[in-house]
Order: C-alpha cells, then sequence, then structure tokens
C-alpha cells in the first residue's frame, strides 16, 4: 500500500476511534473548552534563517535548542549551558522542570529562551501530573513546553487517552507552545503518522522525534515522515544523536526547523561531539 494510503487510512481509524471513546469514559473525555477570553498560544519560534540561506556553522544556532536533561546535573552545569546559549545565541535552553528559574534568570534579556520538559522521559504519568508540571514550568519562566507522549497507549490505540493527555498539556502551557515527544524509536510508522495526527489535532505546536533516552534518536527518514503529515502548520524537532553540523544540515533539510542537542557548542563551532543526546 503506497504511503499516502497508509496515512489516510490511519488518519480516518483515528477520527472514529476518538469519536467513540470520547463519550461515556471518564478516561477518554475531552479536556473543557477554553473559555472564549483564553489567550491563544504564541506562534512557534521559528528559526529566522532559511535553510538555503546557511553559510557558516554559526548560522545553524538559532535552530538549536541546547539540552541539558541528566539526573545528575547540578545547577552550575545548567548556569553553564544558560550561558553557552546567551553566547552563541541559540533559540532556548531544554531543562528539566526543577532547573527553569535558574535559566530564566540567567537568559533574561537574551534572545535564547528557556524550556521545560514535562512527563519526561517515559510519558507515562499521570495526564493531571502532566498538566500540572507544565503549569508550574510556565510559572517559573518557560517559554516552551516539550511533553512526552502517553507511548503505550499510542501503541495500544487508545488514541482518545492520547488526544486528551496532549490537549490539557497544551492547555495548560498557555499561551505558550508545547512540543511533543513521540519517541520514535519505540514506535512503528503507522504510529508516528497516528502520533503526528493526535499531536496535531490537539493543539501542538510541534511534534518532536526522541527523549535522547531510549533506544535511538533522530533520523532523516522520520523527520521527512513527520514533516509530511503535520504539513507546514506545526513545527518539526529532530532530536537525539545530532552531534556535528553536518547532521544538523541533514536534518534541517528534510523538514526539521528546530534541533534538540547537547553537542550544540561543537556544532556551531565545527567540531564534532561523543554527546549521547
Amino acid at each position: 500500500m503506497a504511503e499516502a494510503q497508509d496515512i489516510q487510512r490511519v488518519v480516518e481509524e483515528i477520527a472514529d476511534h476518538v469519536r467513540q471513546n470520547m463519550h461515556g469514559s471518564q478516561v477518554g473525555k475531552a479536556p473543557p473548552a477554553p473559555p472564549a477570553s483564553a489567550e491563544p498560544p504564541r506562534p512557534v519560534r521559528t528559526a529566522p534563517i532559511a535553510p538555503e540561506s546557511i553559510r557558516d556553522n554559526a548560522d545553524l544556532a538559532p535552530y538549536i535548542d541546547h539540552t541539558l536533561l541528566k539526573p545528575e546535573a547540578t545547577r552550575e552545569d545548567v548556569a553553564r549551558v544558560a550561558r553557552e546559549a546567551a553566547e552563541h545565541g541559540f533559540a532556548t535552553v531544554c531543562v528539566n522542570s526543577s532547573h527553569v528559574a535558574t535559566v530564566a534568570g540567567i537568559l533574561a534579556g537574551s534572545r535564547s529562551v528557556p524550556i521545560a520538559v514535562v512527563g519526561f522521559p517515559l510519558g507515562a504519568a499521570l495526564t493531571s501530573a502532566k498538566a500540572f508540571e507544565a503549569r508550574e514550568a510556565i510559572q517559573a519562566g518557560a517559554r516552551e513546553i516539550d511533553m512526552v507522549i502517553n507511548v503505550g497507549a499510542l501503541k495500544a490505540r487508545d488514541y482518545a487517552l492520547v488526544l486528551t493527555d496532549i490537549a490539557q498539556v497544551v492547555e495548560a502551557s498557555r499561551p505558550w507552545p508545547v512540543k511533543v515527544i513521540l519517541e520514535t524509536s519505540l514506535l512503528s510508522q503507522d504510529e508516528k503518522i497516528a502520533g503526528c495526527v493526535l499531536s496535531k489535532a490537539a493543539g501542538a505546536a510541534f511534534v518532536k522525534t526522541s527523549t535522547g533516552f531510549s533506544t535511538g534518536g533522530a533520523t532523516v527518514e522520520d523527520v521527512s515522515l513527520m514533516r509530511r503529515v503535520v504539513g507546514e502548520g506545526v513545527g518539526v524537532k529532530a532530536s537525539g544523536g545530532i552531534r556535528s553540523a553536518e547532521d544538523a544540515l541533514k536534518m534541517i533539510q528534510a523538514g526539521a526547523n528546530r534541533l534538540g542537542a547537547s553537542a550544540s557548542v561543537a556544532i556551531v563551532t565545527g567540531q564534532r561531539s561523543t554527546a549521547k543526546y
């Protein structure tokens, strides 16, 4: 079966399944509609440099979410990463929610902004816990949220739960954008398509490949597929295993408009890192 037919079939299956499961099930119920006065999510922060205009490794900086998510990271480690982001002009600094306030203080007045991860790295927390963590992170200064999708629910085709899980984090994060981490290394192609469709339907601003803590990271094939499924109105973030400018350019050419990396400094200075993430 051609890929376009696969996508159409999965989209129709998702729509039918969600309609069936959003009636009568407490778990599957959609979140209440936001009041008319609720502020809509802010526009996606896309890179200011078009891919065809990249001439130097330093031009990649506005694409990069400079990332430090290791559980052993200290306050001093986080502060160093934030200072590196301000120096090189990275789009954001991506940290665990407990470090957001530190990053926000250091980045104040710079072009870089703080991101918090939510439900990280497994995605298996209660939806209410994810929404609470997102609200707390926003209050601490986060200006984007990267949440992990409920991978088990997605694989079980509990599409109503997946949709509700994302939508409630999107609502809790308003007016700031949410990226949905699919953890593509754990998914079949149909599951990747389903995750993209559900993320878009729930109001996410981006879909994202990986946490960097599972069995694999970003691939050109996954980024290309995700871009085709979500179209141009939703961002695609490639993360996991991007260690050089060459890696970064391949992801951008495949359709990524944001890159998650801990090797950010090596990327923009023409080196190659051995970092895992």
